[in-house]
């Protein structure tokens, strides 16, 4: 038997919500589209929703000022709030991640509007709306993406604030001429130095540093 369910959509293109909100009014749900703009932080975002209590949220990850809408999964979990992502990543591992917090499925925006119209539908009989084999696949590529990004950050770690100092100087695409003349020392020091970054981070060029740093969002100390 099927539910007649409150659903929130939060999603910050127009045409997009209109059409979902539409296509689900017709379906006999009660629709409240809220889109990023109307809030200041994405704790007032979050507050709205739980005003509402709604059965389903149709959440956007892309929320523009108020950040990754991954970080509003778990709350609204945990408030016993069903999550389904529409989503214009294909990030797999993403997928996973919103998997891995709470999110019952996610949804391709290039996808059909019958798609999140049908996935609403088993959500209001009570039924599962992802293949288990295929959510512990998205989970798992999320869970193995953490540990390689923990593995990774555990290297920086051992860098010392010096080596670090001088890896922020890298990144920024000065030469090791240019970092010599910054702390007044030789270039077979900072030469040295390099070397030691690249030992400790286990990559073998100043580029492949650089790019392991941006990888993981990774930040120098302040020269």
């Amino acid at each position: 038997m099927r539910t007649r369910l409150r659903i929130v959509l939060v999603e910050d293109h127009a045409l997009f919500a209109q059409s979902l909100d539409f296509a689900l009014s017709r379906e006999g749900h009660a629709v409240l589209a809220l889109t990023p703009d109307e809030f200041t932080t994405a704790a007032a975002l979050l507050g709205r929703i739980r005003q509402v209590r709604p059965h389903v949220v149709l959440l956007d990850l892309d929320l523009g000022p108020l950040g990754d809408g991954r970080l509003l999964i778990a709350p609204l979990h945990r408030a016993g709030i069903q999550v389904v992502v529409l989503t214009a990543t294909t990030d797999r591992v993403r997928w996973g991640e919103c998997l891995a917090v709470g999110a019952r499925r996610v949804l391709s925006k290039t996808g059909t509007l019958h798609t999140v119209l049908d996935t609403i539908t088993a959500l209001s009989r009570g039924e599962a709306v992802l293949d288990p084999a295929e959510r512990g696949e998205l989970v798992a590529l999320a869970l193995e993406k953490g540990r390689e990004q923990r593995e990774i950050r555990a290297r920086f770690e051992t860098l010392t604030r010096r080596e670090a100092v001088v890896l922020g100087h890298l990144m920024r695409g000065e030469s090791v001429r240019d970092v010599a003349h910054a702390f007044v020392v030789s270039e077979s020091t900072v030469r040295t130095q390099v070397k030691r970054i690249l030992a400790k981070l286990e990559v073998s060029s100043q580029l492949t540093a650089v790019g392991l740093a941006n990888r993981i969002g990774w930040q120098p100390p302040a020269a």
